[in-house]
């Protein structure tokens, strides 16, 4: 039971093309936003579909391979952990970022 401490598994779209950067020591990031949907059915019988975004991050191999496979509406499942973390805009007030630190990534949708 203590790997399920702190895990998340999404299925989604890529909302953007990912964001990849190289580090000064030369590892290399992947900053992904991806959106997942719910859908139900109200009370007057409309469908209500329901989107959250996610901010996903990834470091080395997986950074390559989203960086070679993966762009805008690109279909994938990922597993993870959260990681909140704060910081000090530029105004002098204090933030926080809750992100998805990638685990293993699954590509789902067929070739594109």
């Amino acid at each position: 039971m203590n790997g399920l401490k702190n895990k998340v598994q999404l299925i989604g779209n890529l909302g953007n093309v990912p964001d990849i950067r190289n580090t000064d020591s030369g590892k290399k990031m992947a900053r992904m936003s991806v959106a997942t949907h719910e859908s139900y059915w109200n009370a007057k019988g409309e469908k209500i579909t329901e989107t959250q975004w996610h901010n996903v991050i990834a470091w080395g191999k997986q950074a390559e391979t989203i960086e070679k496979y993966l762009t805008k509406g690109s279909e994938v499942a990922l597993e993870g952990k959260l990681v909140t973390r704060n910081y000090t805009d530029k105004a002098g007030v204090k933030r926080f970022s809750t992100e998805v630190h990638l685990n293993e990534l699954l590509l789902l949708g067929g070739k594109q």
